[in-house]
């Protein structure tokens, strides 16, 4: 089943809470700074949009996306983060490395996330070349970094109701 071509970013912005009482941090990979660069500023400024104080908005660098995890990991531990986006870009090349690197990642996160009992937002792209990623950074599919801050403030609703 393929997906209709559209703006991936589009949602109801009602459903997005207020996102004052809140520390979400951004990991961000400097592999292909372009896009994730991009992605950067549409998390940063859709969270300051939702109200989360800019200084409740640490944003750490890693130098590529396999070090997502660890980054995310120091930065729920050492800011005590209500939850982190995670954001990098890795582009499908003649070696496996795209899968080892996409596998790693997917999977360092999701465990990072059940370990730590905090949402850990994959804002990961994974595509099959640059005119794929420039679509999903602010391109005629919306931006994932924008996707990503909304769904980490959804989520951190949810751990607030669910933890009464």
């Amino acid at each position: 089943m393929t997906t209709k071509k559209v703006n991936l970013s589009d949602y109801d912005p009602s459903s997005v809470p207020n996102g004052k009482p809140f520390t979400i941090g951004i990991v961000v990979a400097e592999w292909n700074p372009d896009i994730t660069n991009a992605m950067l500023e549409g998390a940063y400024q859709t969270l300051l949009d939702y109200s989360v104080e800019e200084s409740n908005i640490p944003v750490m660098h890693v130098p590529g996306s396999y070090e997502l995890t660890t980054g995310a990991q120091m930065m729920l531990r050492g800011r005590r983060c209500d939850a982190v986006i995670c954001i990098g870009c890795v582009i499908q090349g003649e070696t496996r490395h795209f899968d080892f690197i996409c596998e790693a990642v997917a999977n360092g996160l999701t465990n990072l996330s059940i370990k730590e009992e905090k949402p850990v937002i994959f804002s990961l792209l994974t595509t099959n070349n640059m005119q794929q990623a420039i679509d999903r950074s602010g391109g005629k599919h919306g931006n994932k970094g924008i996707e990503g801050a909304v769904t980490a403030l959804k989520m951190c609703r949810n751990a607030v109701e669910f933890a009464k």
